[in-house]
């Protein structure tokens, strides 16, 4: 009876061992199995996007500019830029972000998305299709220095940074305001630098003067500080908001006095070429600008030759 009995425990042992062997053996061969796919998966940006890029509105100098990287790169053959407004961009850039979802947008600084979304990068422009650093500079209808001498002596003196536009449009953003408020509350904290502005300017008595502008945010918050300083000095200042090739028009065929709003070297380019000889170029006002595709800081992606074109 022993001796059975000892038979009996043994086969039950061999038989646990052997289960316990196979499992084992299963478990691993699944392990390697899932750990092979992880290793060979890699995110599919442009079929994640639907090889699709969220734009501004058409027309703007960055949606032009992003037309011909579409036509020059090919890894975005097939692709289509989506072009609608700045507000609805920015809507879908944080839907995306809340979600950490991949998304691809036409982006620039000065905005008010870098300052709530500091991570987010450029993607590498091997052809340098946006170009590099831009800067934002003062244009004047020709004769405004000698019709207002002070007027055009403080557009030639208004010189301000990047933060300190971003600050002003990601400050109206937060607060759920008009970029003019908190332009308004930006000089009430900053006098001295509009100080500056005015050295040596005098003042007048109620002469009218037109701004020109382009309808976005960053341009808001220049033409509204520049629109304070020169009342301070007595100006009766009208700002005009207007599509970016009116800008051009209207200061070459003088309806308007100045803007603050032309992007060089790349974004108003074209703009810029056609009527060169019908302004008056007073230089940057705004250095360190930039225009290019934008990505969440979370898409390992770092060149617009990373993605791929549409089948």
């Amino acid at each position: 009876m022993i001796k059975n009995s000892w038979k009996l425990t043994f086969i039950i042992i061999s038989i646990a061992f052997l289960f316990v062997l196979s499992a084992c053996g299963s478990d691993e061969k699944d392990s390697a199995s899932n750990d092979g796919a992880d290793s060979n998966e890699e995110t599919n940006y442009s079929e994640e996007v639907n090889y699709t890029i969220t734009g501004i509105e058409p027309g703007a100098g960055i949606s032009v500019t992003t037309d011909k990287a579409i036509e020059e790169y090919d890894s975005l053959k097939g692709w289509t830029a989506n072009y609608s407004s700045t507000a609805a961009m920015a809507s879908e850039l944080d839907k995306a972000m809340e979600n950490e979802e991949p998304i691809i947008i036409t982006g620039w600084n000065p905005h008010w998305t870098f300052a709530k979304y500091p991570d987010m990068k450029y993607l590498e422009d091997p052809k340098g299709i946006y170009g590099g650093k831009e800067v934002i500079k003062t244009l004047t209808r020709n004769g405004l220095k000698e019709d207002m001498p002070n007027a055009y002596k403080l557009l030639d003196q208004f010189n301000w940074k990047v933060e300190d536009m971003e600050g002003i449009m990601y400050d109206a953003k937060e607060n759920d305001e008009e970029v003019a408020v908190a332009a308004e509350r930006w000089v009430e904290e900053n006098q001295d630098r509009v100080d500056e502005w005015k050295n040596g300017v005098e003042e007048v008595d109620g002469k009218s003067i037109e701004l020109v502008s382009t309808p976005w945010d960053s341009e808001r918050a220049s033409s509204n500080v520049v629109k304070i300083a020169l009342e301070q000095l007595g100006y009766d200042v009208t700002v005009t908001p207007v599509d970016v090739a009116v800008v051009f028009e209207s200061i070459a065929n003088g309806d308007g006095d100045a803007t603050l709003a032309a992007w060089m070297p790349i974004t108003h380019k074209d703009f810029y070429d056609k009527y060169s000889d019908q302004f008056d170029d007073l230089g940057a006002n705004l250095e360190g600008a930039k225009i290019g595709l934008v990505v969440p800081s979370y898409m390992d992606i770092e060149s617009i030759e990373d993605l791929e074109p549409a089948n």
